[in-house]
Formats: structure tokens, sequence, C-alpha cells
């Protein structure tokens, strides 16, 4: 090895001697069980002692491969997002690939430009979590890439998907508010523009008629994914109303507005209204008071995604659509009680 240039192959399979391929399938994840643990770990200790640096470009030129994935977030500043992304990273990782991850602010122009940056950069696939019911990109994209929606559906294009059970995680939520003995259940829906707002909202209609229940006949929709917006539209659902004791939210952050609107309103949750979340975000257990919610397996929705787009990659032909459904758990808290009427 001349002093100054990068480690190469063959200086790690000159130093333990072995042969380059046996080498290079000692430091591949997917390759490594092919060789024997006591030669793939003198490899490693060789490659770490030369500070070796794969290299992706030339892996690529040899299966046509970037070994790259772009995952496209529409929110970072989510606290829903960075435990799906870490999922996504630790399997990509293990299996020698690298995530290239782009946010969009959920921002239909933004998202076109960084996808295209990402196509031109040859990734291998994409993982998207976009928020939208209609989306003109994925009929783009999903003919030219192994593509994974994560917590999202599409409703008119065929795509894999996996995401949350949402009609089981809305029906555990009401259905605990109905043992604690409430019967006016409202809910405060998310954007009708997005997937998961448009899915909740109808599971919520199904979950009440099964406990024998009636919904409203018009749902209290929110104009965006934010507090401030839940706390305005909360306020006019409660304002004047004594009728509802509990409220089921699309998300987190709605529930804390749903609970900002009540104490403006001089109303006390739990005791005068009930407050159910979802997707169990970080530190709900902290919030005051700590927030009911239906929790979501992060770290779990991110590693299946990568998972199954790892399966996607390495099909042959037509690729297959799969749909993967977690199943949520209600994590109860201080925010729920019997109604106090």
């Amino acid at each position: 090895m001349v002093r100054g240039m990068a480690a190469t192959l063959k200086d790690i399979a000159e130093k333990v001697g072995l042969h380059p391929a046996t080498v290079s399938r000692a430091l591949n994840p997917r390759t490594a069980h092919l060789v024997s643990p006591t030669s793939v770990a003198k490899v490693r200790k060789a490659a770490s002692a030369l500070d070796y640096v794969p290299n992706p470009m030339a892996a690529g030129l040899r299966t046509s491969r970037s070994h790259t994935i772009g995952v496209v977030i529409p929110d970072l500043t989510n606290p829903l997002f960075p435990g799906m992304v870490r999922g996504i990273q630790d399997t990509l990782t293990n299996a020698g690939y690298t995530p290239l991850l782009v946010n969009t602010d959920n921002d239909p122009l933004a998202e076109k430009s960084v996808v295209a940056s990402l196509s031109a950069r040859r990734v291998d696939g994409f993982i998207l979590a976009t928020a939208r019911r209609e989306h003109p990109l994925l009929a783009e994209l999903a003919p030219k890439f192994p593509l994974v929606l994560i917590n999202r559906v599409s409703e008119n294009v065929q795509v894999s998907s996996v995401a949350t059970d949402e009609q089981n995680g809305i029906r555990l939520a009401v259905e605990h508010l109905r043992l604690l003995g409430h019967t006016e259940i409202a809910h405060l829906a998310g954007p009708a523009w997005s997937s998961t707002g448009y899915e909740r909202r109808q599971a919520f209609t199904r979950a009440m008629r099964a406990n024998g229940l009636t919904p409203a006949r018009k749902p209290s929709t929110v104009e965006s994914w934010s507090i401030t917006a839940a706390t305005a539209t909360a306020l006019s659902l409660l304002e004047g109303n004594n009728q509802t004791t509990a409220l089921v939210c699309a998300n987190d952050q709605l529930a804390l507005g749903a609970i900002e609107a009540a104490k403006k309103l001089g109303k006390r949750c739990p005791r005068d209204i009930s407050v159910v979340g979802y997707n169990d975000m970080p530190f709900m257990d902290l919030v005051d008071p700590p927030l009911t919610s239906v929790r979501v397996p992060q770290h779990d929705i991110g590693a299946e995604a990568a998972r199954l787009l790892l399966s996607l990659i390495a099909e042959e032909g037509p690729q297959p659509i799969r749909q993967v459904r977690l199943t949520p758990e209600l994590i109860i808290r201080s925010s729920t009680a019997p109604p106090s009427n």
C-alpha cells in the first residue's frame, strides 16, 4: 500500500492472507455468513487498522446498483418521524445500503425537486412518507423505482406500504372511552387532504357504530396538523357544548390543541373533557395532564419498510404490491377518566 493512498480490498487481502473476493464477502453484511467467523473477524480487524473505506461507486459499476435509498419525509420537526428514520437507517446500514434523507416541508414543488435529484443520483429505491391523499408523484415513481410508503396508504396508486392498523387503533380509543362511561364522544379530525386524517376519520365513524354510539354528522376537521389549528377548531367544537365529554384526536398535536382549548374555556381535563391522542410521540407522558394515546410502533414501521423495500429491490420481474399493517397499542394515562356528569 502506497503511503497517502486509500486502502483497497487487495491491501486487506495481502495483510490477512486471503483472496480479495473472500475479503469482499467478509466485509459485506449480506454475504459475511458465507465466510468463517474467524476470517470475518480477521478481515474486519485489518480493515479497521488500514482505515479501509468501501467504494460504493465501484460496487455500483459491478452490480448496476448505487446501494443508496431515497428517504423522503414531509416534516422532520414532527416527533413522529425520527423513530421511523432510525428504523430505516438501522436496517439499511446493516444491509450495506446508505439512506439519503430529505425533508420537503409538505411542499409539493420541493418534494418533486428532491425526488428528481435523488433519481438523478440513481438511488435503488424510495421510502416515502408523503401526507397527501391525491399524489401524482406516486404514479410517476411507481413504474420506475421500487417504492414503499410509510405511515401512509395510497387510494389511487397501487404501491407497497407499511403503516399502523388505523381501524384497530381508533377502535381501541373509542372502546376505552366507552368503558369509562362516555357516550358523547367527538372526533377532532386531521386535514381532509391528508391520507392519515381521512383514514382515521373513517375509522372513528366505524368504531362508534360498532360500539352502539352515534358519531357526529359533521366531524370537526382541522386545517393543518398543528396545535394552533387544533386549538381553534376545538374551541369551536366545545364552546357552549356541554354534551361532549370526550374527544378522540387524529394525532397527539391535535390532542394538545384540544386540551389547550378546554383550558381557555375553563374546562378541566379529564374532569370535564377526556382526550385521547394518536401516535404517542415522545414526551407525551410529561405534558399536563399526561396524554392517553394510541402508540404507533415508530421504529418497527421504519425497519419493516426498509426490509420490504430491500425485498422489492431483489425481486426479478414485476413488482408485487405488499401492504403491511402493524398493531398499535393504547397507552392509558391521566387525560382520560369517567365522565363527571
